[in-house]
């Protein structure tokens, strides 16, 4: 028995998947111990849009711990942190008309979504908050009530209160109004919806099962919320940071979120580190009222300016990420095309896409498959259907072919194999 299985509590599930011991990445490419690479289309969940150890980050990372710069500082001034909000505002926010200010929380995205659900609520003195259906936000207690897995909402071992579920865009079926309810309900005091403080969503379902929501629906979610006084809060912790082929996920449909949580991606290299951007007047905290040893990495600090100073200074990066996500969405149709028996549809936005499956046990099968190649890639869905491609964003062409060449193998072999049994 290995010190995992000694020592690791039976939560662990990535490490079931992918049963090897890694011990050094590099841009796209995973290795463990025995030498074998693994190409990856998991980019921890989301995590490493920039890829695995990034060398101009962490070079920079490299000579700030080198100058002996602050490691731990609670949220005290640093000029790590001043660096990076600089660049927050000039590089992110100001060229997107947003005058947000920024609340370093703990560094887990659930904790970012924990502290804008309590302010929200603060704000406004109402406790309700509509999430959506296959909505994922994180699974400490609060966010967890958002979140809508029961496998994940099972683990709580107490009751949820305070949220109410609403269809998702497309989640009646297609070209049903999934938002009709809710305004309806609204403007109906005897539907028995408490007027919510928020609605809280995300504008591609990360875990969800890749769900996007179209432009005209953000739209008129935002348009039914400033007309009852409701927050609009953005989750973007899985699909910001550029994953879509933006830098916010919501910047297509021209909306502008009251409150924004970001985490993931932010830090640039798999840093812990989490953000809330909330509309100044919204910003009632009392000092210390959400607080949190770990509130603001000045080593993701670091990291995160010289990411958007690298990435994000213009279009050019942004534009390479929808040319890449056009070639995931011709590959993958192509795919479901051609097995049918396999495959309702491709599902997602850029590059977080991926392909639904009849059930759950086909898309384990090809990921089996595809680990077996050298191939890392996770299942997503409410019965982990969709097998889900989240390379990092900076994946070149090739690269990016041979991990789709290997999942096209993967799902040639599964129809065959399933074939074979069939006659």
């Amino acid at each position: 028995m290995s010190i995992f299985d000694v020592m690791e509590s039976s939560v662990q599930t990535y490490a079931r998947s992918f049963p090897v011991t890694f011990n050094k990445a590099q841009g796209v490419w995973l290795h463990d111990q025995t030498g074998k690479r693994y190409l990856d289309f998991l980019a921890g969940a989301g995590t490493l849009n920039y890829g695995h150890n990034h060398p101009i980050l962490k070079e920079a990372l490299i000579e700030y711990i080198q100058a002996d710069g602050i490691a731990h500082g609670l949220d005290m001034h640093t000029s790590a942190k001043a660096s990076f909000l600089t660049a927050l505002q000039q590089i992110i926010l100001k060229p997107r008309g947003l005058d947000h200010v920024a609340q370093f929380t703990g560094p887990t995205g659930t904790n970012a979504v924990e502290a804008a659900m309590k302010l929200a609520r603060k704000v406004t003195g109402r406790s309700n908050i509509v999430a959506f259906t296959n909505g994922f936000h994180g699974v400490s207690l609060g966010a967890l009530a958002a979140t809508g897995n029961q496998h994940h909402r099972g683990g709580a071992g107490t009751s949820m209160a305070d949220i109410s579920r609403l269809p998702y865009d497309g989640y009646p079926g297609a070209g049903e109004d999934s938002l009709l309810l809710f305004e309806t309900m609204l403007n109906d005091n005897s539907s028995g919806l408490d007027k919510p403080a928020a609605v809280l969503f995300e504008v591609v379902q990360g875990e969800g099962g890749l769900n996007a929501s179209s432009v005209a629906w953000l739209q008129r979610l935002e348009k039914i919320c400033r007309a009852h006084d409701i927050l609009l809060i953005a989750d973007d912790i899985q699909a910001g940071c550029g994953r879509t082929g933006t830098f916010f996920s919501f910047e297509p449909a021209g909306i502008k979120p009251d409150i924004i949580t970001l985490s993931k991606s932010l830090s640039g290299m798999g840093l812990p580190f989490a953000l809330v951007l909330l509309r100044p007047e919204l910003d009632q905290w009392s000092p210390g009222e959400h607080n949190g040893t770990f509130r603001g990495n000045n080593h993701a600090f670091i990291t995160a300016r010289k990411a958007l100073e690298t990435f994000w200074q213009d279009d050019a990066f942004a534009a390479d990420v929808r040319a890449k996500g056009e070639l995931v969405t011709k590959r993958l149709q192509a795919m479901a095309d051609r097995f049918p028996q396999l495959f309702d549809k491709v599902k997602g936005r850029g590059l977080m896409q991926g392909i639904a499956c009849r059930d759950g046990d086909i898309a384990d099968v090809i990921t089996s498959k595809c680990f077996e190649r050298g191939l890392i890639i996770e299942t997503a869905g409410p019965n982990d259907e969709v097998v889900k491609c989240l390379c990092p964003l900076i994946i070149t062409e090739a690269e990016l072919t041979q991990g789709l060449d290997w999942l096209e193998d993967a799902i040639v072999e599964t129809a065959s194999e399933r074939l074979k049994k069939a006659s």
